[in-house]
């Protein structure tokens, strides 16, 4: 590890009180995991990478080599065949938002990437930064533009077969959301407090959320959004 220049020792008093959680979720490009690997790691923190099954055994093999040589990082559990702009993409969080949870690590946020990520700042700054939003994610999402209606309107399906994997948009209406949820759009990568983690993995809103959202397109970029946006429980 240090010879590959990994920070191997807590660099300072204020990292340490604050844990970080990454999710890593990849397919390809060992070398560009390796070095968004080596960017964000630290040894307080606590990393769960996700290996899309579709992946060559080749990089399955790098990959578990690399994470074996760190106590603070590991494969996810369970393993997704990943389709864009799929519900299995969103699962793929899922696992490893499970994982971190019952991590012994006491992290504070975890925040999910893939493995064409890399961060501009360091992690004391992204500490920092973090600190500033006093307990609450960072979901950032909008009522639905019109050229996304139809991503929760329309049944979408995923295809699978040994060459490709796409998404198809059907005629078939979807049904409303459930406990008349409102829908928001944003980003499909976010930063969740544990407290959040544990709202989306156990509570029934958002297990029924994650029902309904299994055959709309791209979920996860209104998963969580529309969770931190329920009145009362996470935004006034």
């Amino acid at each position: 590890m240090v010879r590959s220049h990994y920070v191997t020792e807590i660099l300072s008093e204020e990292e340490a009180g604050f844990p970080l959680a990454y999710t890593v979720t990849i397919h390809k490009d060992f070398g560009t995991f390796e070095r968004l690997f080596r960017a964000i790691y630290m040894p307080q923190n606590v990393y769960c990478v996700h290996l899309d099954q579709k992946a060559t055994a080749a990089f399955k093999d790098a990959v578990k080599q690399l994470l074996s040589c760190f106590p603070n990082a590991f494969l996810a559990s369970k393993m997704e065949q990943v389709v864009y702009g799929g519900i299995s993409r969103l699962r793929a969080d899922l696992h490893c938002l499970e994982d971190l949870v019952a991590s012994e690590v006491p992290w504070k946020y975890v925040i999910n990437t893939c493995g064409q990520d890399f961060p501009l700042k360091t992690n004391r700054e992204i500490v920092q930064y973090l600190k500033g939003f006093k307990g609450r994610n960072i979901t950032p999402g909008v009522l639905p533009p019109e050229h996304a209606i139809g991503r929760t309107k329309y049944v979408h399906q995923e295809l699978l077969d040994h060459k490709n994997s796409y998404m198809i948009k059907t005629t078939k209406l979807k049904t409303p959301p459930p406990h008349d949820m409102v829908i928001y759009f944003g980003t499909a990568y976010v930063a969740l407090t544990r407290d959040f983690a544990n709202f989306v993995l156990q509570d029934q809103l958002a297990l029924d959320l994650l029902s309904w959202s299994k055959d709309t397109y791209s979920p996860d970029e209104h998963f969580w959004v529309t969770l931190n946006r329920i009145p009362g429980m996470y935004v006034s």
